[in-house]
């Protein structure tokens, strides 16, 4: 008699990952949450009276290639934050606070233990955001993935008041730009960052530790995990008039920060007005990549910006600071030409 395992798909071993992630899953609990994990749909209740009218925010997102670098070191304890963070900081940037997170986790052949770890990362993300992680869904996709190789997506909602929105619209000409620091790389521009560094006959082995890195391996500087934003916004809105945020995904600064710009108006950023983490210029030197090719595709150390009226600019930077969240004054809202479309650009010198 042929089985479902004969086929490729352990439903026992699906079985046995739901009882390793769920002290994961149990961790991340907050109010709101009705249920444990295992149902078909996971609930969560607004609670009565504490928004007057709140809007839902929903986003998602993968990791990307950074997964290949995971693989590749045997290390999957950290890609997990990368899936929240990615997701989160597109939601927070609204002014929304994260409420729960879904994840999809599908590999060719199920190993528990493996995807446990993965979860556990994920568990992490939901704690540093301050959101649950309130289900999701493993796939064993016999044949679909390469053997030892899994993909992953994420999915966030949170809330924000109406009136609370943050949409950019009421950027002026005259407001600061501050941007707040990266951990490196995030989860962007990794299919060329692998291609520079480990692909190729000079091709970097993951143990190296090359002298732009200051002793760390490639593979540890490859793997840090992106950064969360989800505490440091709200510190941001209790200090200062914030009003626009932008996560610095793919496309970099001169990508995303246009996207919150009001017509009429656009940002002078300032090279040099902020620290550059060394596995920028590690890619930059062996790829011989330009600073305008380097500029629209990594975060180049700042992995969000906010735009907060001048006045309010060093109470801002003071919040962060007790949140032990680096950040720095790097540009300002300028008045666009008219009939322009809203731009990022960079100026040498600070600002």
């Amino acid at each position: 008699m042929t089985t479902y395992r004969d086929a490729g798909v352990d439903i026992d071993e699906g079985d046995r990952l739901v009882e390793l992630i769920k002290p994961h899953a149990a961790s991340t609990q907050r109010e709101g949450v009705l249920g444990g994990l295992g149902g078909f749909g996971g609930l969560f209740a607004l609670t009565p009276g504490r928004w007057r009218e709140p809007v839902l925010v929903s986003g998602t997102d993968g990791v990307g290639t950074k997964l290949k670098v995971a693989f590749a070191a045997g290390r999957h304890s950290t890609v997990g934050i990368d899936l929240v963070a990615m997701s989160v900081n597109d939601v927070c940037v609204t002014g929304a606070e994260p409420l729960f997170f879904l994840d999809y986790y599908a590999t060719s052949k199920l190993r528990a233990e493996e995807a446990a770890e993965v979860v556990a990362g994920i568990a992490e993300g939901c704690r540093q955001a301050g959101c649950a992680l309130l289900g999701g869904e493993t796939a064993e996709l016999p044949g679909f993935y390469a053997p030892g190789e899994y993909d992953l997506a994420g999915f966030a909602v949170g809330v924000v008041e109406r009136a609370e929105i943050i949409d950019g619209s009421r950027v002026k000409p005259g407001d600061s730009v501050l941007g707040l620091a990266s951990t490196g790389l995030h989860s962007n521009g990794y299919s060329l960052a692998r291609q520079v560094l480990l692909e190729g006959g000079s091709g970097l082995a993951l143990a190296a530790t090359p002298p732009e890195l200051g002793g760390a391996t490639l593979a540890n500087a490859l793997l840090e995990p992106t950064r969360i934003y989800a505490r440091a916004i709200a510190a941001l809105r209790r200090a200062a008039d914030v009003r626009a945020l932008a996560h610095v995904t793919g496309g970099g600064l001169p990508g995303n920060l246009p996207r919150v710009l009001p017509p009429g108006t656009r940002a002078e950023l300032h090279l040099g007005s902020w620290p550059e983490p060394p596995i920028f210029d590690l890619v930059r030197r062996r790829g011989g990549i330009d600073d305008a090719e380097m500029a629209r595709t990594f975060n180049l150390g700042v992995g969000l910006c906010a735009v907060v009226p001048k006045a309010d600019a060093q109470k801002a930077l003071d919040a962060l600071a007790a949140m032990q969240q680096p950040a720095w004054r790097i540009g300002a809202i300028v008045a666009a030409p008219a009939g322009a479309e809203p731009d990022a650009t960079f100026l040498p010198g600070l600002p």
